[in-house]
């Protein structure tokens, strides 16, 4: 098993969208930041002074103490008290276009293959389901360890032999997005994959 280097000329030839220009980048952008917003739980709650549980009396009367004036316990300015304009349950995501996430995956992937990242394979397959297989398969296709494998699909026995090796990832061309493009140091494409590809690069 052996891979090579995917040129900016075979990237079009297999009718890839190459991007060479800086045209993309906020779009790359935009569409990473709302993939990161939308993992956001947004559970986080504070109580404001109406919703401590304290009680509603008066701590002291208003005059006569030579104290400053108090009107309940569950003042924000008092330890156990309110918290003034903090976090509340709310919705993180933001709404990119499908044009946007088009451009920014488009971008994402031809900035890999510019920087010369991006390796074709004919196929990527182990034939055991064992660690020490899919290291020996990897070997023999990059020296890196945090790669990004995509493929048309994967068969079961690929899939467990590369399940306990947590730097490499293995994804289907219809499912592999923008973040994990950028993410891995090298990027193997294999030859059913290329299609798939092209179709989600084109407009």
């Amino acid at each position: 098993m052996s891979a090579q280097v995917l040129t900016i000329e075979a990237a079009k030839k297999a009718n890839l969208s190459v991007v060479e220009t800086g045209h993309g980048t906020q779009a790359v952008h935009d569409v990473v930041v709302a993939m990161r917003a939308a993992r956001r739980s947004g559970t986080a709650c504070t109580k404001t002074k109406a919703e401590v549980a304290l009680s509603g009396a008066k701590p002291w009367r208003q005059k006569g103490t030579g104290r400053a004036r108090a009107g309940y316990k569950s003042s924000p300015v008092w330890v156990g008290g309110g918290v003034v304009f903090g976090p509340k349950p709310r919705d993180y995501s933001k709404k990119v276009t499908r044009g946007v996430r088009r451009l920014a995956f488009s971008k994402a992937l031809s900035s890999r293959i510019i920087a010369g990242d991006v390796l074709v394979a004919d196929s990527f397959v182990v034939a055991e389901p064992k660690t020490k297989k899919f290291l020996a398969a990897l070997q023999a296709v990059t020296a890196e360890s945090k790669v990004l494998i995509i493929s048309s699909d994967f068969d079961d026995n690929t899939k467990l032999a590369a399940r306990n090796v947590q730097p490499a990832l293995l994804m289907t061309a219809s499912e592999v997005n923008t973040e994990q493009l950028l993410k891995f140091k090298k990027i193997v494409i294999t030859q059913g994959a290329m299609e798939q590809l092209a179709a989600r690069t084109s407009k």
